[in-house]
């Protein structure tokens, strides 16, 4: 065989190495549930190669067939006009550099893309080498299991949310980031971080009595709902809306608290995780909880509280605005 025609094969072999190497770091590299999400959004490289990641074992023992025999052929090609030590280093050198080194480190780099677009390729290799490569597939798979899902924990997730404050790429802006990073610290902070502890707290007893000097009292408070206990604090007989005493007229008819309508709010522990806390509040459609500790009510915490802790900023209303201003 000429020379020039064995060095053109020779480069031929080391090309078709460095695609079987590439693509081998570039499969591996790649995330079973990654790829699933992409391929639900749908990226058409995702969802070609998904397939193949799955069945990594077959799709992997394919690979390596393939490049085991391309590397032997050059050998073997080379060892026709170099003696068989000259031939060994040079075929080494150029399959580790131009076959294994520059490919993994190229393809690497973009894994799904460079997978996706041989994966034709793939799909041939396994047709061509099924004989030998199936065998080990069920081989690995009775040696080292189904592979297992990773998920990243909280701490990870909340690395990655906040990589993406200060990727200029990233699809988040700032608040998104700042909300998603308050909701994943929902289960690790309590009511007690958040609530109003009860020497704050405006709060009537049911022999209040209402009338229209107490009206006024409630009014500068800028309360639309107050809770009412009992002396000792050791019950809540529910919540006063101010909304409901808009049409009665206190000032001629004064009435106690028991006597008008209380909506009912459940008490809630001072250690409550406040992702169940947002979960309290779905379930019993108020705004406003008491909170107990040791059998004594301690404070309130509000859904307003809540979404401050999500968002990470307080939320002014107009009357917030108009005492700051004062």
């Amino acid at each position: 065989m000429p020379i020039l025609i064995s060095l053109i094969l020779v480069a031929l072999l080391v090309a078709f190495s460095a695609v079987c190497s590439g693509l081998n770091v570039s499969l591996m590299s790649l995330d079973v549930d990654n790829l699933r999400r992409k391929a639900k959004l749908g990226n058409n490289y995702a969802r070609r190669v998904l397939p193949l990641r799955e069945n990594s074992h077959l799709t992997l023992a394919s690979i390596l067939l393939a490049n085991v025999a391309v590397i032997s052929a050059t050998s073997l090609v080379l060892e026709k006009h170099f003696n068989g030590w000259l031939a060994l280093l040079i075929s080494t050198l150029l399959i580790v550099v131009f076959g294994e080194v520059l490919p993994q480190a190229f393809f690497a780099r973009n894994a799904l893309r460079f997978t996706g677009r041989f994966e034709p390729l793939l799909r041939a290799l396994i047709v061509v080498t099924y004989p030998v490569s199936k065998p080990l597939q069920l081989l690995l798979a009775k040696l080292l299991g189904p592979e297992k899902q990773h998920l990243q924990s909280r701490s990870e997730l909340g690395i990655m949310i906040a990589e993406h404050s200060d990727g200029r790429v990233s699809e988040l802006d700032n608040d998104e980031v700042e909300i998603m990073q308050g909701a994943l610290q929902l289960s690790e902070k309590k009511v007690g971080d958040i609530m109003t502890e009860i020497g704050g707290v405006y709060w009537l007893t049911p022999e209040t009595v209402i009338d229209g000097e107490k009206i006024h009292e409630i009014k500068d408070m800028s309360r639309s709902r107050v809770p009412v206990f009992d002396e000792g604090l050791s019950s809540c007989h529910g919540l006063l809306l101010m909304k409901d005493l808009i049409n009665l007229d206190f000032r001629g008819d004064p009435r106690q608290v028991k006597e008008l309508t209380l909506h009912p709010s459940k008490l809630i522990g001072y250690k409550t995780a406040l992702d169940t806390l947002f979960r309290k509040f779905i379930a019993s459609g108020t705004h406003l909880l008491p909170v107990e500790r040791d059998d004594k009510i301690v404070g309130i915490v509000t859904i307003e509280d809540l979404i401050e802790e999500i968002v990470g900023h307080e939320i002014e209303d107009e009357t917030d605005r108009a005492k700051n201003r004062s």
